[in-house]
């Protein structure tokens, strides 16, 4: 696979209207080169007999089962609030508005 060189590093930079320095430029055309010799590498290994996976891990769900439950009444949901004006909650005033 080809190495990725300073031009275009540069363009690609310039299409997402960063600026970057020379040096800049320089330093990452190395570890953008380095990034896709290591992709390559991974893609060669990956055959059809390897299966894709998104965790090395298997995964389990920790969380309890979705039960739908009857819902607060409105006095329920108010009675752990500091204030509450006419079945709403009261907050202070932040814009200055009458």
């Amino acid at each position: 696979m080809s190495s990725l060189s300073r031009d275009e590093v540069a363009r690609v930079a310039g299409l997402a209207r960063i600026d970057l320095t020379t040096e800049e430029l320089d330093r990452l055309a190395g570890e953008l080169d380095v990034i896709v010799e290591s992709v390559a590498r991974v893609s060669e290994v990956a055959t059809p007999d390897v299966p894709a996976t998104s965790h090395p891990l298997p995964m389990t769900n920790v969380f309890r089962p979705d039960v739908p439950e009857q819902p607060l009444t409105q006095a329920q949901a108010l009675s752990g609030a500091p204030a509450s004006e006419d079945g709403k909650f009261l907050v202070p005033q932040i814009l200055g508005e009458e």
